[in-house]
């Protein structure tokens, strides 16, 4: 008996986390929150949020009021994962699929935002602006896969099969500004084709970052080419999470933690909002 309750043939891994999570644990926030008019990718929709009923527009006959709201939103807006729909090449989406059979009807038959699975593994932080000395890198800097083996070195947390590895870049800072953080003059700092191919070679099954695309964008090119995504989404399966948010994680010198991620289930969706948190001990 636990606490007044009885457990019984409960599985050894099972009781390890519960055991765990009653030796006291904390959550660190690794997105942003939904705000209207937050900063999105020139790509994608805006975030609108209004109450659509107030309290007092209906009162009940015990007093009682309720309120509620509309909101509007793409998939791909705020702290989101891309599903494996969301980007094809030469037609095909990953495995081959035909990408506009896939499509017909007005939503995804394969690969849809529903099938992107709930995360509970290990989280590696690579944080490759600290790994350069500063806190923010400069805009259109490319993040390599030189650049992604020092910063796991400098973490002592080498990526593995299965984990998810978030990039942060420093860019967060810059999500109030929308102007500067889409850096269409700037350029935005990310992950390079290389640098792709060395996380698809640790078999990770998601990876991130703290920008619009995840992907390296030069000063002035905009999201013309995006190859990062061919190289993790269609050729590799591997899901993408963007606009993070991972400064309190490195402020508090996060490396790795356990990472919980549910996405929606929207059903042929292509992306999906999404609140990730490191779950560390307290």
């Amino acid at each position: 008996m636990t606490n007044g309750r009885t457990t019984t043939s409960t599985h050894p891994t099972t009781a390890a986390l519960l055991a765990a999570v009653a030796g006291g644990v904390r959550t660190v926030e690794l997105g942003h929150p939904l705000v209207t008019g937050m900063s999105t990718s020139p790509n994608h929709p805006g975030f609108r949020m209004t109450l659509i009923r107030r309290h007092g527009d209906v009162v009940r006959p015990d007093g009682g009021s309720a309120s509620n709201e509309i909101i509007v939103t793409g998939g791909h807006v705020g702290t989101h994962i891309d599903a494996l729909s969301h980007v094809s090449q030469d037609g095909r989406l990953h495995g081959d699929v035909d990408a506009e059979a896939a499509q017909r009807g007005g939503q995804h038959t394969e690969h849809g935002a529903e099938r992107i699975p709930a995360m509970i593994t290990r989280g590696v932080l690579l944080d490759v602006a600290a790994t350069h000395g500063v806190e923010v890198l400069d805009g259109g800097h490319p993040v390599t896969a030189a650049d992604l083996t020092a910063a796991a070195q400098r973490a002592g947390a080498e990526p593995g099969r299965g984990d998810v590895v978030l990039v942060r870049t420093g860019w967060a800072r810059y999500f109030a500004d929308p102007t500067v953080y889409v850096g269409h003059d700037s350029g935005v700092p990310g992950v390079t084709e290389d640098g792709a191919r060395w996380l698809a070679d640790r078999g990770v099954v998601a990876a991130g970052a703290d920008t619009t695309a995840f992907e390296h964008i030069a000063p002035g090119a905009g999201h013309r080419v995006l190859p990062v995504h061919r190289v993790l989404l269609v050729e590799n399966g591997i899901h993408i999470i963007e606009h993070l948010n991972l400064e309190d994680a490195a402020e508090q010198g996060l490396t790795e933690f356990l990472f919980v991620l549910a996405p929606l289930r929207i059903v042929g969706g292509t992306g999906s909002p999404v609140r990730p948190v490191a779950v560390v001990g307290a």
